[in-house]
């Protein structure tokens, strides 16, 4: 149900977006950036963190560009809390999209979005769209309405200029 899903949510919220199916994988950010020719850190991927421990914790969705890493005390100033990551049993529980698939639209709970601030460096990017071979091509802004408009600085620089410069 999960591509599904996001076609239903986009056809409500972003009728002029229509998923990518390739018949490549895209569940890696190097398979997507092959499989849709682009540049691996036009991928947005999106990652399940839960945000602080015991009864206050949160768990959220991190979008971010495809060569960045997740950086623990920027994320802990922006959200208040340690991130741990989400075991993808547990992504999938929470969103119907599994590993490789998962991307902010189509949820089937609803959670906390955050986009990061590396999106903006490009024109377009492609966050999945609920399954291992199916993305969106989307522009940062618009992405950014369509998750809330929170976005946040929590991201590494680019792990390596070549890998973010190859498609």
């Amino acid at each position: 149900m999960s591509f599904e899903s996001v076609i239903q949510d986009l056809a409500v919220r972003a009728k002029d977006l229509a998923p990518i199916q390739t018949a490549l994988s895209s569940a890696t950010v190097e398979d997507a950036a092959k499989a849709l020719n682009v540049k691996p850190d036009q991928i947005a991927k999106t990652l399940g963190v839960k945000i602080g421990t015991g009864e206050t914790a949160q768990t959220v969705l991190i979008v971010m560009a495809g060569t960045r890493r997740l950086d623990n005390r920027l994320t802990r100033e922006a959200l208040g809390g340690k991130p741990r990551f989400l075991n993808g049993e547990d992504v999938e529980a929470l969103t119907s999209h599994p590993p490789g698939g998962v991307c902010p639209f189509g949820l089937k709970t609803p959670l906390a979005i955050y986009c990061d601030r590396s999106l903006t460096a490009h024109e377009f990017v492609y966050p999945a769209a609920g399954s291992r071979n199916a993305s969106l091509k989307i522009t940062p802004e618009h992405l950014g309405v369509l998750t809330g408009e929170n976005w946040v600085d929590v991201t590494q620089p680019l792990l390596s200029l070549a890998e973010a410069s190859s498609p």
